[in-house]
């Protein structure tokens, strides 16, 4: 009985033992099997925002989900899709069926010079590699899809310009031009930050369909795509003209850099998008000097060359009150002369700023030149330091029907209360660094001339008694009651000083 109970005894020890060993396997299975997923996933590029996305060749990316939330109609296209990031969305196929239509146009064209749709395919084609590190996301689409899409897209909307251009015709029922709601929207779309292909595929296309042709009577690509857009922004053509040497990493730079002061014009060189900042720092025209570029923090080396300081940062350089308190402090709001709204000018208490038109197409083109320039950080983010700089002066809609009233908002998109909160939605989740802000000068001079008493007693003397001819008028009845009170003082006190003597 004993000997039968011990049996049973190491009998279960040893199974016990197996299934212990069995389950110590099954976990080191199991371990290694979570080893190896995870191996892979380290091995595995990503591939939302691709690893070489900080890379300056790289420039077309999508929208921050930070920004898509506050305005996602903004970023969205309506009615045509542009490279690879929205192709084959159903709301957009009515546009994909003209697209084939123009490029029918743009062959029937070539084709006289005997370039074909071979050539333009195989001129995109070697650009393969190049067109996928423009993009910010792994563009899973095989080779010939892609060259497909740089092909038809980018046919066009040369096709497109060549035609706004008068190098092209197309018939006169043509509803891209006929139906008014549908050149609007397309507009707009062609400068939405996820909507592109790079300028460099524009380029090769548009050479190859102006092959042959007397180069010297044709207006460069640039000044097509700058007239086309120049329907909503309408700006003369001899600043157009001037305009003409730019070149974009892809249209909606092309944009954003014909609107950047002279002295600080960015320039992209050989296609290859390398862009060179000629800061305004480096001006010496005088008369632009409240738009240069200033480095508040620097480092200076020591006269020994063995350490550096950082030069104290000023306490003036902050962001800026609204437009009525410094109103109230006596600074004058006047309309700037420039072609740009990014010229901005302090001097003597006058803020000199352009008019500026706010409609639903700025403000879709303002709102994608802020993305852009938070995402690409090989270019200045001069339209990120406007945003800004409105955003301090229009706090409430008051402050909005001041700056229309002194002709600087120019409000074509609703309400003052609608402008307020445009410009207080587009300064949210965006970072800004004042320091290294073109207006950085501009923003140390306002809030030095704000900040001074003397300043500010003589503005609000002035509200006080010269804001209105009424005010002003009883100020000036003040005035001279008080000088003949003065008057009539004094002969009293002289008469009672120096007494008419009495004649003997």
């Amino acid at each position: 009985m004993d000997s039968h109970s011990h049996r049973n005894e190491v009998n279960g020890e040893n199974s016990h033992h197996i299934i212990t060993v069995m389950e110590a396997a099954a976990g080191m299975s199991e371990g290694s099997q979570v080893i190896k997923i995870m191996e892979a996933k380290v091995n595995q590029p990503p591939k939302l925002l691709h690893k070489h996305a900080g890379n300056e060749c790289c420039c077309i990316f999508r929208v921050p989900e930070s920004l898509v939330r506050i305005n996602k109609k903004a970023y969205q296209p309506h009615n045509i899709s542009i490279g690879p990031y929205h192709h084959g969305k159903d709301h957009l196929k009515m546009m994909q069926e003209h697209k084939w239509r123009y490029l029918g146009s743009l062959l029937h064209r070539i084709q006289q010079r005997n370039i074909g749709l071979i050539n333009l395919f195989r001129a995109i084609e070697k650009m393969e590699v190049k067109i996928r590190e423009c993009y910010s996301e792994t563009i899973e689409i095989d080779s010939h899809g892609l060259i497909e899409i740089m092909v038809l897209d980018g046919c066009f909307i040369v096709e497109l310009f060549s035609i706004v251009g008068e190098l092209s015709s197309t018939n006169l029922d043509d509803p891209i031009f006929n139906m008014q709601w549908i050149l609007t929207f397309l507009m707009r779309d062609l400068l939405r930050l996820e909507n592109k292909i790079p300028y460099f595929v524009l380029e090769t296309l548009f050479k190859l369909s102006t092959l042959g042709l007397d180069h010297e009577k044709i207006p460069s690509l640039t000044e097509l795509s700058l007239k086309f857009f120049n329907f909503m922004v309408q700006r003369p053509d001899p600043v157009i003209d001037n305009l003409s040497h730019l070149t974009g990493r892809h249209l909606l730079d092309l944009f954003r850099m014909s609107f950047l002061p002279p002295s600080s014009q960015e320039t992209s060189t050989d296609g290859n998008n390398n862009s060179s900042e000629e800061t305004s720092r480096n001006s010496t025209s005088s008369n632009q000097e409240t738009s240069r570029d200033s480095t508040i923090s620097t480092e200076e080396t020591s006269r020994n060359g063995s350490s550096s300081t950082a030069k104290e940062i000023s306490p003036f350089l902050q962001l800026i009150p609204s437009a009525r308190k410094l109103h109230l402090a006596g600074i004058q709001f006047k309309p700037g002369r420039s072609h740009t709204f990014l010229d901005i000018k302090f001097s003597n208490g006058v803020l000199q700023i352009p008019l500026m038109t706010i409609d639903d197409f700025t403000s879709s083109v303002f709102l994608n030149c802020v993305a852009f320039e938070q995402c690409y950080s090989h270019i200045s983010n001069h339209i990120t330091t406007y945003a800004t700089f409105m955003g301090c002066l229009i706090n409430t809609p008051s402050d909005a029907g001041f700056l229309c009233d002194h002709k600087i908002i120019e409000n074509y998109f609703g309400t003052d209360e609608e402008i307020a909160r445009f410009f207080n939605n587009v300064g949210k989740d965006i970072a800004f660094d004042i320091e290294k802000s073109y207006l950085s000068k501009l923003f140390e001079d306002v809030n030095e001339y704000y900040r001074n008493d003397w300043h500010v007693r003589w503005a609000g003397f002035k509200h006080t008694y010269f804001d209105t001819p009424w005010s002003f008028m009883s100020a000036l009845a003040a005035l001279i009651l008080l000088i003949f009170t003065m008057i009539q003082a004094f002969f009293a006190i002289y008469a009672y000083v120096l007494p008419t003597k009495n004649p003997k």
